[in-house]
């Protein structure tokens, strides 16, 4: 990455193209109030978790861009805590899950049960599980069986669950955030491909550094507990989402989303990826860097924002052969490689 920030950034110009009638029909005004309303929702959420800026920040970006979320991290980094938060400043309706290796499918999406009336006359009546909230946090994932884990692939994908072969859509905004350990893999079952490319991201939480570990010592084990609160609601945050799909995208920052994600591709047999993203992959890309470019108040995203969101989007969408590994190479290692040629 030779060239500086500021050399490429896209212009309004070259982000729009010919079509400038539509920098031109998105206001000022709208754009300068979902500034504010990110801004205040960070500065909400970092009342509460501290020294996590950067998984904050790509949380929100998945939200925003009406995605799904996998948070990998050990036991004990806010995880948990980090969903409720957003649901509360958010003002989502959330549910939480603890999947466990005896977790049925209908734990999940809920079930029939036979009713009589006094008339002697029965019938089946759906009652809803867990899955109909707006902010799901399917918490350890991996340690249901994939039989469980598949009953959130058509809600994650259609925002509906099928039970005994009726329909019944979920809320809308409908989000997952999940959480991993990546440490301890006993009694385990790995998410399959499918349902990891449902995940907009993967989101690594670490370790804070010093400062922010000393802040949550001094915060946290006190008489008082800091606490969150309502910034916008459901709505609001349909109306970011749509906004988010209205930025404009330059073509260098398309054209580099596209070779990044052909890239991360197999190339033949002897390629150490064995098998990359889709067209999704990329798909999320777009998305991620607009949310970015909204989320930092700038116009239209640039390929910086494709370079720094590449990982997240990227990592669970990947995978390298065995000589690969047993050479030391991580995907992360071969993500970060392709994304400096750009």
């Amino acid at each position: 990455m030779a060239q500086t920030k500021n050399t490429r950034i896209d212009t309004l110009d070259e982000a729009l193209g010919s079509d400038l009638t539509a920098a031109e029909a998105m206001a000022v005004g709208e754009l300068e109030e979902a500034g504010q309303m990110l801004t205040a929702i960070r500065a909400e959420i970092s009342n509460v978790i501290f020294g996590q800026e950067e998984v904050i920040n790509q949380t929100l970006i998945t939200l925003i861009a009406g995605g799904h979320g996998l948070l990998v991290g050990v036991p004990g980094l806010a995880k948990t805590l980090l969903v409720e938060t957003l649901a509360t400043v958010m003002g989502l309706s959330e549910k939480r899950i603890q999947f466990t290796p005896d977790l049925l499918p209908a734990d999940i999406l809920g079930s029939e049960v036979l009713e009589q009336d006094e008339a002697g006359k029965r019938s089946f009546r759906f009652i809803k599980g867990p899955v109909f909230c707006q902010l799901l946090m399917a918490d350890e994932i991996n340690r249901a069986s994939p039989r469980t884990q598949s009953a959130l692939l058509q809600a994650m994908q259609e925002k509906e669950v099928t039970v005994a072969g009726v329909p019944h859509k979920l809320p809308d905004p409908f989000h997952v955030l999940a959480t991993q350990n990546p440490i301890e893999q006993e009694g385990t079952y790995p998410l399959p491909e499918a349902q990891l490319d449902r995940f907009f991201m993967q989101i690594n939480v670490d370790y804070p550094d010093e400062a922010a570990e000393r802040e949550v010592l001094l915060r946290t084990t006190g008489p008082e507990e800091t606490s969150a609160g309502r910034i916008i609601d459901g709505e609001k945050l349909k109306g970011l989402q749509r906004l988010v799909r209205r930025i404009p995208v330059g073509e260098s920052v398309v054209s580099a989303i596209l070779k990044l994600v052909r890239s991360a591709r197999p190339e033949d047999a002897a390629s150490d990826i064995i098998w990359g993203p889709g067209p999704r992959g990329a798909q999320c890309l777009m998305l991620a860097a607009r949310a970015r470019a909204l989320l930092d108040g700038r116009l239209s995203p640039s390929i910086d924002d494709v370079v720094a969101l590449a990982g997240p989007v990227l990592r669970h969408r990947m995978a390298l052969g065995f000589a690969a590994r047993a050479d030391g190479a991580n995907v992360d290692d071969v993500i970060q490689r392709l994304a400096s040629a750009l």
